[in-house]
């Protein structure tokens, strides 16, 4: 497996483990929908969590969350609605962004609530 798959593995399990630390409860990894993936389901209450990792090793380039372009915004939204439509849940939906960076054994984990606001 390739250095940055290995990377972005390790981001979403970094993820999680935060998540459920958070209590919440993990519901989908990986939901795919047509050409949409989503990386964490989660719920909160009556809160349904969709959130995207970003993992980088440096942000020399910029922060991780810089890198979630409309493109995805797009796939998410669509994969989101048909999920929500086809488990027939009552919730508020949310668009979250976890942005890790993580080198060697030095992690900075910083969850973003309601990210697609500020696109």
């Amino acid at each position: 497996m390739a250095e940055h798959n290995e990377l972005g593995k390790k981001g979403e399990e970094l993820a999680i483990a935060f998540l459920i630390e958070n209590d919440y409860k993990i519901l989908e990894k990986n939901y795919r929908y047509l050409k949409a993936e989503v990386d964490i389901i989660a719920q909160k209450g009556t809160v349904l969590a969709v959130v995207e990792v970003k993992t980088r090793s440096t942000d020399y380039f910029g922060d991780p969350q810089d890198f979630v372009n409309p493109k995805k915004i797009k796939l998410l939204l669509s994969a989101i609605d048909y999920y929500v439509i086809k488990k027939e849940l009552e919730v508020e939906v949310r668009f979250d962004i976890i942005a890790i960076i993580h080198k060697n054994k030095t992690t900075k984990i910083e969850h973003i609530e309601d990210a697609f606001l500020h696109f």
